[in-house]
Protein backbone atom coordinates (compact mmCIF):
# COMPACT_ATOMS: atom_id res chain seq x y z
CA UNK A 1 0.00 0.00 0.00
CA UNK A 2 2.68 2.15 0.76
CA UNK A 3 4.33 1.53 -2.66
CA UNK A 4 1.49 2.02 -4.38
CA UNK A 5 -0.72 4.07 -2.88
CA UNK A 6 -4.48 3.49 -2.69
CA UNK A 7 -7.36 3.89 -5.10
CA UNK A 8 -9.94 4.36 -2.60
CA UNK A 9 -10.22 5.94 1.17
CA UNK A 10 -13.00 5.09 3.63
CA UNK A 11 -13.91 7.41 6.36
CA UNK A 12 -15.72 6.88 9.85
CA UNK A 13 -17.26 10.16 10.83
CA UNK A 14 -17.75 11.07 14.32
CA UNK A 15 -14.11 11.13 16.11
CA UNK A 16 -12.46 10.61 12.75
CA UNK A 17 -13.56 13.50 10.61
CA UNK A 18 -16.48 15.20 12.79
CA UNK A 19 -15.13 17.07 15.78
CA UNK A 20 -18.69 15.87 17.43
CA UNK A 21 -17.25 14.53 21.21
CA UNK A 22 -18.71 16.96 22.68
CA UNK A 23 -22.91 16.79 21.47
CA UNK A 24 -23.12 13.41 21.47
CA UNK A 25 -21.46 13.53 25.66
CA UNK A 26 -24.20 16.36 26.10
CA UNK A 27 -26.93 14.06 24.55
CA UNK A 28 -25.66 10.99 26.80
CA UNK A 29 -25.87 12.98 29.88
CA UNK A 30 -29.34 14.65 29.01
CA UNK A 31 -30.52 11.18 28.51
CA UNK A 32 -29.67 10.02 31.81
CA UNK A 33 -30.70 12.96 33.79
CA UNK A 34 -33.95 13.19 32.27
CA UNK A 35 -34.81 9.86 34.00
CA UNK A 36 -33.06 10.74 37.44
CA UNK A 37 -30.02 8.59 36.16
CA UNK A 38 -26.12 9.17 36.33
CA UNK A 39 -24.45 8.61 32.97
CA UNK A 40 -21.98 5.46 34.10
CA UNK A 41 -18.14 6.52 33.48
CA UNK A 42 -17.90 3.44 30.29
CA UNK A 43 -21.04 4.14 28.31
CA UNK A 44 -19.88 5.45 25.51
CA UNK A 45 -17.10 2.77 25.67
CA UNK A 46 -19.57 0.35 25.86
CA UNK A 47 -21.43 1.82 22.78
CA UNK A 48 -19.08 2.39 20.57
CA UNK A 49 -19.19 0.84 17.36
CA UNK A 50 -22.53 -0.08 17.25
CA UNK A 51 -25.37 1.06 15.35
CA UNK A 52 -27.87 3.75 16.26
CA UNK A 53 -30.67 1.13 16.46
CA UNK A 54 -28.44 -0.99 18.32
CA UNK A 55 -26.96 1.38 21.00
CA UNK A 56 -30.41 1.99 21.62
CA UNK A 57 -31.66 -1.74 22.07
CA UNK A 58 -28.28 -1.60 24.46
CA UNK A 59 -29.33 1.49 26.26
CA UNK A 60 -33.06 -0.38 26.68
CA UNK A 61 -31.43 -3.16 28.11
CA UNK A 62 -28.90 -1.84 30.65
CA UNK A 63 -31.51 0.72 31.94
CA UNK A 64 -34.39 -1.67 31.88
CA UNK A 65 -36.21 0.79 30.24
CA UNK A 66 -40.21 0.88 28.81
CA UNK A 67 -40.11 3.05 25.59
CA UNK A 68 -38.81 0.91 22.61
CA UNK A 69 -35.30 1.34 21.02
CA UNK A 70 -37.66 3.52 17.95
CA UNK A 71 -38.51 5.75 20.90
CA UNK A 72 -34.75 5.97 22.37
CA UNK A 73 -33.27 6.44 18.99
CA UNK A 74 -35.95 9.09 18.12
CA UNK A 75 -35.00 11.24 21.40
CA UNK A 76 -31.78 11.20 20.70
CA UNK A 77 -32.26 12.44 16.84
CA UNK A 78 -34.43 15.02 18.04
CA UNK A 79 -31.21 16.49 20.26
CA UNK A 80 -28.71 16.39 18.00
CA UNK A 81 -30.19 16.50 14.53
CA UNK A 82 -30.23 20.84 14.50
CA UNK A 83 -26.45 20.34 16.51
CA UNK A 84 -25.46 18.44 13.04
CA UNK A 85 -27.03 20.89 10.74
CA UNK A 86 -25.71 23.93 12.27
CA UNK A 87 -22.54 23.26 14.13
CA UNK A 88 -20.60 20.16 14.18
CA UNK A 89 -17.59 21.35 12.62
CA UNK A 90 -14.95 19.12 11.03
CA UNK A 91 -11.49 18.46 12.46
CA UNK A 92 -9.09 20.72 11.75
CA UNK A 93 -7.58 20.11 8.36
CA UNK A 94 -10.21 17.63 7.82
CA UNK A 95 -11.79 19.06 4.71
CA UNK A 96 -8.51 20.19 3.43
CA UNK A 97 -7.12 16.69 3.57
CA UNK A 98 -10.13 15.19 2.02
CA UNK A 99 -9.79 17.68 -0.84
CA UNK A 100 -6.07 16.86 -1.32
CA UNK A 101 -7.09 13.37 -1.82
CA UNK A 102 -9.68 13.81 -4.21
CA UNK A 103 -7.46 15.88 -6.41
CA UNK A 104 -4.45 12.98 -6.25
CA UNK A 105 -7.48 10.24 -7.98
CA UNK A 106 -8.71 8.98 -4.44
CA UNK A 107 -12.35 7.74 -4.41
CA UNK A 108 -13.77 8.81 -1.23
CA UNK A 109 -16.43 7.22 0.90
CA UNK A 110 -18.22 7.33 4.46
CA UNK A 111 -18.36 3.96 6.84
CA UNK A 112 -20.91 5.33 9.84
CA UNK A 113 -22.87 4.09 12.69
CA UNK A 114 -24.50 7.97 12.31
CA UNK A 115 -28.18 8.21 10.51
CA UNK A 116 -27.71 10.34 6.81
CA UNK A 117 -30.55 12.91 7.79
CA UNK A 118 -27.39 13.69 11.09
CA UNK A 119 -24.98 13.28 8.73
CA UNK A 120 -25.63 14.48 5.25
CA UNK A 121 -26.69 18.24 6.41
CA UNK A 122 -23.44 18.54 8.65
CA UNK A 123 -20.88 17.43 5.18
CA UNK A 124 -22.89 19.41 3.02
CA UNK A 125 -22.69 22.97 6.06
CA UNK A 126 -18.76 21.83 5.94
CA UNK A 127 -18.84 21.89 1.67
CA UNK A 128 -17.11 18.60 1.82
CA UNK A 129 -20.42 16.29 0.83
CA UNK A 130 -19.91 16.18 -2.89
CA UNK A 131 -16.14 14.91 -2.21
CA UNK A 132 -17.73 11.91 -1.32
CA UNK A 133 -18.61 9.21 -4.13
CA UNK A 134 -20.25 6.30 -1.70
CA UNK A 135 -22.11 6.15 1.76
CA UNK A 136 -22.53 2.85 3.96
CA UNK A 137 -24.11 3.00 7.53
CA UNK A 138 -24.43 0.03 9.97
CA UNK A 139 -28.12 0.61 9.83
CA UNK A 140 -28.03 -0.76 6.67
CA UNK A 141 -25.81 -3.54 7.27
CA UNK A 142 -26.89 -4.62 10.48
CA UNK A 143 -23.94 -5.42 11.90
CA UNK A 144 -21.30 -4.09 14.05
CA UNK A 145 -18.29 -2.27 12.43
CA UNK A 146 -15.82 -5.20 14.13
CA UNK A 147 -17.54 -7.25 11.64
CA UNK A 148 -16.18 -5.20 8.74
CA UNK A 149 -19.24 -5.56 6.21
CA UNK A 150 -19.88 -1.41 6.69
CA UNK A 151 -16.27 -1.42 5.36
CA UNK A 152 -17.00 -3.74 2.24
CA UNK A 153 -20.44 -2.19 1.23
CA UNK A 154 -18.44 1.18 1.05
CA UNK A 155 -15.63 -0.24 -0.89
CA UNK A 156 -18.67 -2.55 -3.37
CA UNK A 157 -20.16 1.17 -3.73
CA UNK A 158 -16.87 3.22 -4.73
CA UNK A 159 -15.94 -0.20 -7.35
CA UNK A 160 -13.08 -1.03 -5.23
CA UNK A 161 -11.28 -4.18 -3.67
CA UNK A 162 -10.71 -3.50 0.09
CA UNK A 163 -7.22 -4.32 -0.79
CA UNK A 164 -7.02 -0.86 -2.96
CA UNK A 165 -8.47 0.76 0.14
CA UNK A 166 -7.58 2.21 3.48
CA UNK A 167 -10.25 2.58 5.96
CA UNK A 168 -9.78 5.87 8.87
CA UNK A 169 -11.11 5.05 11.84
CA UNK A 170 -11.01 6.39 15.61
CA UNK A 171 -11.80 2.69 17.40
CA UNK A 172 -10.43 -0.38 17.93
CA UNK A 173 -13.49 -2.39 16.99
CA UNK A 174 -13.61 -0.60 13.24
CA UNK A 175 -10.22 -0.81 12.93
CA UNK A 176 -9.74 -4.64 13.50
CA UNK A 177 -13.12 -5.26 11.66
CA UNK A 178 -11.45 -3.01 8.65
CA UNK A 179 -8.10 -5.48 9.14
CA UNK A 180 -10.09 -8.50 9.38
CA UNK A 181 -11.95 -7.66 6.21
CA UNK A 182 -8.75 -7.24 4.05
CA UNK A 183 -8.51 -3.31 4.12
CA UNK A 184 -5.33 -0.94 5.27
CA UNK A 185 -5.89 1.14 7.99
CA UNK A 186 -5.09 4.46 9.54
CA UNK A 187 -6.52 5.03 12.98
CA UNK A 188 -7.06 8.84 13.86
CA UNK A 189 -6.49 10.54 17.45
CA UNK A 190 -9.34 11.59 19.23
CA UNK A 191 -9.77 12.82 22.96
CA UNK A 192 -12.33 9.96 23.46
CA UNK A 193 -9.89 6.90 22.30
CA UNK A 194 -6.91 8.24 24.28
CA UNK A 195 -6.64 5.18 26.72
CA UNK A 196 -6.67 2.62 23.82
CA UNK A 197 -4.43 4.90 21.34
CA UNK A 198 -1.25 2.81 21.84
CA UNK A 199 -3.41 0.18 21.12
CA UNK A 200 -5.02 1.56 18.03
CA UNK A 201 -1.54 2.62 16.88
CA UNK A 202 -0.07 -1.12 17.07
CA UNK A 203 -2.92 -2.71 15.05
CA UNK A 204 -2.96 -0.14 12.75
CA UNK A 205 -1.10 0.43 9.28
CA UNK A 206 -0.65 4.39 9.91
CA UNK A 207 -2.12 6.52 12.40
CA UNK A 208 -2.81 10.53 12.54
CA UNK A 209 -2.70 12.64 15.13
CA UNK A 210 -3.79 15.29 13.42
CA UNK A 211 -5.00 15.96 9.66
CA UNK A 212 -2.53 19.13 9.52
CA UNK A 213 0.15 17.27 9.77
CA UNK A 214 -0.55 14.34 7.72
CA UNK A 215 0.85 13.92 4.46
CA UNK A 216 -0.09 10.41 3.19
CA UNK A 217 -0.95 9.51 -0.39
CA UNK A 218 -1.11 13.38 -0.77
Amino acid sequence: MEEHGIKGAIFDLDGTLLDSLGVWGDVDRRFFERRGLSMPADYQALIKGLSFIDTARFTKRLLGLDESPEEIAMEWHRDVIDEYALSVPLKPGAGEYLRALSDSGVKLAVATTSREELFVPCLKRNKVYRLFSAFATTDETGEHKSTGRVYRLAAERLGLEPGDCAVFEDILSGITGAKKAGFGTVCVYDPVNRDEWEALKEVSDHSITSFERTRLWI
